[in-house]
């Protein structure tokens, strides 16, 4: 490089004055345009933000009394992930059963705008359409991974929210109980003549399935059956397993504890929502619904799966006696179950639809169930103890 090519070069970051305004001054011009301009862009970014994170409060009447905190806790769970996704401007207020409406009529608050969601499993509502018994779980059904599957990848999501878009409602899944228990009983089972005329606190479609073979279903809110059993009133009670079983105290009234709840493998209970509601909606607060429902459905299960070994342990330690429901009663609520399903779907198309997705998908899933889960979890429990 020459010496007078190093003198004409000038370094490139240099800024060139303008005529007659020294630099320091066009230095604070630039520095304040852009104060201003980003300013001006903050300001019109604020208020979209603002608009697509609106203040939202919703209240959720439940299905279950508030003594029940697996059940009911599964709805202050999923009121408190979505409280927390959005930074509190989705609020879901929960009031349990009987605060705002009685547990079995949670469909129709929802349904006619009284409240804007519920907690609730859709078989109490088989009287509207006996379909949505598929929604919770029927009678020698699914078990909960199963009911959990069919909902997503067997057509369960699209039959049961067909049947609850006539109520104005759609549903998602929110809690599972998985296999629960047979109940208590005053009296031990041995034959099929021990059901006749036996008055048995249970509801839906199970109840109709044990009319077949003679039961008399009784259908009774939580707080009323430790009081009918020790008057005698009623003769049994189911409810949902050891843990829930326990708080309702029935161990001491009733002390033939029977297993397992054939009609309750796998009970899933939905969040059901008035559809302007949902509607409403910003789509990412549809997103952070859905997403703590699926959570929720999964911490109820958990929690289940924690909490009733140690109480079936008490229970028994209190006086209860376990006992297998005897095979001849088994096979006769297994042949009754699907006498009864048959007679259903020739009424009713939409029952006939979800019969055939369920049977289609059961009799795949129990082979590959008998395959994997079935033979390490045989293995396992035989093994139990020698480790």
């Amino acid at each position: 490089m020459t010496a007078r090519a190093r003198h004409d070069t000038k370094p490139a970051n240099k800024t060139k004055e303008a005529p007659g305004v020294p630099m320091d001054r066009q230095r604070r011009r630039f520095l304040g345009a852009s104060a201003t301009a980003a300013l001006a862009s903050t300001t019109v970014a604020m208020p979209a933000i603002a608009q697509t994170s609106p203040e939202v409060k919703w209240r959720l009447t439940s299905s279950f009394p508030r003594s029940l905190d697996t059940i009911y806790g599964t709805a202050q769970t999923l009121a408190k992930m979505v409280s927390d996704a959005t930074d509190g401007k989705f609020q879901i207020q929960t009031f349990p059963a009987g605060e705002i409406v009685g547990g079995l009529q949670a469909l129709d608050a929802v349904s006619n705008g009284s409240v804007e969601c519920a907690h609730t499993g859709t078989y109490f509502y088989i009287g509207k359409d006996p379909t949505l018994a598929f929604g919770t779980g029927v009678p020698f059904g699914f078990n909960s991974r199963q009911q959990h599957s069919w909902w997503f990848f067997g057509g369960g999501d699209e039959i049961i929210n067909s049947v609850l878009k006539n109520y104005n409602v759609l549903g998602i899944p929110a809690g599972n109980s998985g296999c629960q228990m047979g109940g208590f009983f005053r009296k031990e089972l041995n034959t099929l003549d021990d059901l006749k005329g036996l008055k048995f606190r249970i509801g839906g479609i199970g109840g109709q399935v044990l009319a077949k073979l003679g039961v008399v279903p009784q259908q009774l809110a939580p707080g009323d059956v430790y009081p009918a059993l020790e008057r005698g009133t009623l003769d049994a009670a189911e409810f949902v397993g050891p843990y829930d079983d326990e708080k309702l105290g029935l161990v001491k009234v009733a002390k033939y504890y029977y297993y397992p709840g054939w009609w309750e493998g796998g009970a899933m209970l939905h969040l059901i929502i008035n559809q302007e509601q949902w509607d409403k909606l910003p789509k990412h607060y549809q997103a952070i619904l859905r997403n703590a429902c699926e959570a929720a459905n999964n911490w109820m299960l958990a929690k289940y799966d924690a909490v009733n070994p140690p109480a079936l342990r008490r229970l028994v330690q209190q006086g209860a006696e376990l006992r297998a429901f005897p095979q001849p009663i088994m096979e006769a609520g297994y042949k009754a179950s699907f006498e009864l399903y048959h007679e259903l779907a020739a009424q009713n198309p939409s029952f006939k639809k979800a019969l055939d997705s369920m049977l289609a998908m059961r009799n795949e899933q129990l082979v590959w169930w008998q395959i994997a889960e079935y033979s390490y979890d045989s293995f396992s429990i035989r093994m139990r103890g020698r480790n």
